[in-house]
């Protein structure tokens, strides 16, 4: 199984570097990851909805472009549905079992994902209502796919 991580803008904390690191080669034994970067935008402090809009729009066109076609697509989207780790587990398992070999999380900018973004997802995915740093973002997901890993396999995991 394929596993790509699409994000806007880059890491820039050592220590959130060194954990994408880290969970990145705990994943090696189980899929091939990949995590491609595209550029975020600027957005000015007082930005109306028209001014964010357009930011999001210009992320999603760059998101958009790194998405293959065959690939099933889970945006993480404050309004998407909660799992535990066991039923994204069963998400994943679900998507290799009916033949989804590529599956692409999309982790949007500081202020969301664009509507053309959102309207190619397959599955909407939430990790809480509350905000979280994109860049935080990157480890906590990759820490869930590594523990989903490790579930569907019938390795210990930390409950």
């Amino acid at each position: 199984m394929k596993i790509t991580l699409i994000t806007v803008g880059k890491v820039k904390e050592r220590y959130l570097r060194e954990a994408v690191a880290e969970y990145s080669k705990r994943l090696s034994r189980y899929c091939r990851l990949e995590i491609l970067e595209t550029a975020d935008e600027k957005t000015p402090e007082d930005a109306g909805e028209s001014a964010e809009a357009a930011v999001r729009d210009k992320e999603g066109k760059r998101i958009l472009k790194l998405i293959r076609e065959d690939a099933y697509v889970i945006t993480l989207e404050i309004q998407g549905k909660m799992l535990a780790s066991v039923e994204l587990a069963d998400k994943i398992e679900g998507l290799g079992i009916s033949g989804s070999s590529h599956i692409v999380f999309v982790i949007g900018g500081s202020i969301g994902l664009s509507k053309e973004v959102c309207a190619r997802s397959d599955y909407a995915l939430s990790f809480s209502r509350m905000t979280f740093p994109h860049q935080l973002m990157r480890v906590i997901l990759l820490e869930q796919i590594y523990r989903s890993f490790r579930i569907i396999h019938g390795e210990p995991y930390h409950k």
